[in-house]
């Protein structure tokens, strides 16, 4: 039999009802509560999903570390996040963290080891790689260094204008030093500008950026470490 086609009525009812499903589950939950990983369970059987992954998703989600942002005056100039690994990775596994590294962020970087210290740095980016008691964990972080500059040298100038203002109170030549240092002020506060103005746009990319890398990275260390075979040893075969 073929397969059934559904009207365009047919299919916005089908997902209206299947949105109106979605809330009512949001509606069940307690504000604040959370659910557990048996609930997650039974809805991802209800809709078809098997539960190993959505306990390999759990894993994964768990792994992440404290958001590393770094801000100036509620700017983000850096941007990091970190990953604990449940076993080391291999030679072969790092390398290809490499090719995700230099394939996401477009940039070729360099490589450097400290004995169990591993690290891929591009400028200011880093992914450095540090043994744990239980295996690995990978620290990404980067720093908007241009914008930091802007700004910092903006409220320098804002500063060095405020104070000759202030200065003025006393003499009581104000309005004069508002005159003289106004383009100064202007010059700081755009200064200041350009560097915070492209601030939010690239912390998102960046955040969003590592946060893939780290969801790929836990995901493929979910398989046990497989033991790479001498030359010549025989491969050992189920049930011994």
């Amino acid at each position: 039999m073929a397969e059934r086609r559904y009207s365009e009525a047919e299919v916005a009812a089908i997902f209206e009802r299947a949105a109106e499903a979605q809330q009512a589950v949001r509606r069940q939950l307690p504000a604040g509560t959370g659910m557990t990983l048996a609930d997650l369970r039974v809805i991802g059987n209800e809709v078809g999903i098997p539960a190993e992954l959505v306990d390999q998703a759990a894993r994964s989600i768990e792994r992440h570390g404290q958001d590393a942002t770094r801000t100036l005056l509620g700017l983000p100039l850096g941007v990091g996040t970190t990953v604990e690994l449940s076993r080391r990775l291999t030679d072969d596994e790092w390398e290809r963290l490499v090719v995700d590294l230099r394939e996401t962020f477009d940039a070729r970087g360099s490589l450097r080891s400290d004995g169990s210290l591993k690290q891929w740095t591009n400028g200011n980016l880093q992914a450095l790689l540090e043994p744990t008691a239980t295996g690995h964990r990978l620290r990404l972080k980067t720093m908007m260094g241009s914008s930091r500059g802007l700004m910092i040298m903006g409220l320098s100038v804002l500063g060095v204008s405020a104070s000759v203002v202030i200065a003025s109170v006393v003499t009581g030549n104000v309005a004069g030093a508002l005159a003289e240092t106004g383009s100064m002020m202007i010059a700081g506060a755009a200064l200041f500008t350009a560097g915070a103005a492209r601030l939010p746009t690239w912390a998102k990319l960046r955040r969003r950026q590592m946060e893939g890398v780290a969801a790929r990275l836990a995901l493929a260390t979910e398989s046990p470490e497989v033991k790479a075979l001498a030359p010549g040893e025989p491969e050992e075969l189920p049930g011994g």
